[in-house]
């Protein structure tokens, strides 16, 4: 019988080192690839922006019937993939009701500008457009820069 200890299979510090190396490259690459990648979210705020602009441009017209064709893609806008929103509510924590808050508060501005352009009420259309960049811009404000940090690395 022998007295030695057993001693499990450790890597020696070579082999440790190699698959500290081989990991740390498999998350920096897998993060490089989410901050290239942006969000399909991004997409949907740049497809408002432009409805948005439209509806600027129409309302200056007063083009009432284009105010109220755009107001539905403004306030029932799509939606990211479901796996998209699980990661942008894991990474609001306690602020993803603050943040659907706010989508539900551009909803109801945008419908009311297009009920306003229907009945060619342009102080009415011209006000919930307000109501619109006012709860952008609170969204934006609260929401935009840590955004940007987590998902883009500070990019523009």
């Amino acid at each position: 019988m022998t007295t030695e200890p057993i001693s499990p299979n450790v890597p020696s510090g070579t082999g440790a080192a190699t698959v500290l190396l081989a990991l740390s490259l498999f998350f920096t690459s897998s993060v490089a690839a989410a901050v290239s990648q942006p969000l399909e979210l991004q997409e949907i705020m740049q497809e408002l922006g432009k409805q948005m602009r439209f509806v600027a441009g129409a309302i200056s017209r007063e083009d009432w019937d284009a105010v109220a064709s755009a107001a539905p893609k403004i306030g029932k806008h799509r939606t990211p993939a479901l796996s998209e929103k699980a990661r942008i509510m894991a990474f609001l924590g306690s602020n993803a009701g603050q943040f659907r808050a706010a989508d539900r508060q551009v909803e109801r501005a945008a419908m009311k500008m297009g009920v306003a352009a229907q009945r060619r009420d342009g102080a009415a259309a011209i006000n919930a457009y307000a109501e619109v960049q006012q709860a952008c811009l609170a969204c934006h404000q609260a929401h935009r820069q840590e955004f940007r940090a987590h998902f883009y690395g500070n990019r523009p």
